[in-house]
């Protein structure tokens, strides 16, 4: 799978505009919010943004910025999984999830770099096509305690939990 077609992939579950007085992240067109449109130069009304505008962001913000494209050169899978966990949580926290697996012992920085590449190239050699599945059902595992958590917190986010959960 190549970073467009998950990139599109995401596209299509996120949508079209948002603004609910519930969502901490305000107004959200393609699931990507205003904060974020403008930080990336995007100065027009967010019902407008394009679409091509949010692809861009996608992929320089989740997707090469913090490396996930590196990651899919071992595993797309687990690079899709951590782009779209980064769209919702911030690529940090996708990170952070994927370096608790691979390595508990050591404290995550939520950055990937070469210590991480070399775990998970280690994990998948050890592992391979059953580790690669486990390690998704890990990290699905830590997205949904987050997403709970998150939930529990803020008694607006309950509101959210089904559909974060959902996709």
């Amino acid at each position: 799978m190549t970073a467009d077609q998950i990139i599109e992939g995401i596209l299509g579950k996120e949508g079209g505009y948002v603004n609910n007085p519930n969502d901490k992240g305000g107004p959200t067109r393609w699931g990507i919010t205003q904060t974020t449109a403008r930080a990336y130069g995007y100065a027009g009304d967010m019902k407008a943004l394009p679409r091509d505008t949010a692809k861009a962001i996608y992929l320089s913000q989740y997707w090469t910025e913090p490396k996930f494209n590196r990651i899919a050169e071992l595993s797309p899978a687990i690079a899709q999984e951590l782009c779209d966990t980064g769209v919702n949580m911030g690529p940090r926290v996708a990170s952070t999830f994927l370096q608790r697996w691979l390595y508990p012992d050591l404290k995550p920085d939520g950055a990937i770099g070469n210590i991480t590449i070399a775990a998970l190239k280690s994990y998948l050699a050890v592992r391979g096509k059953d580790g690669e599945a486990t390690l998704l059902k890990a990290l699905n595992c830590s997205q949904g305690a987050r997403y709970l958590e998150l939930a529990e917190a803020r008694p607006a986010n309950e509101a959210f939990l089904y559909g974060w959960v959902k996709e």
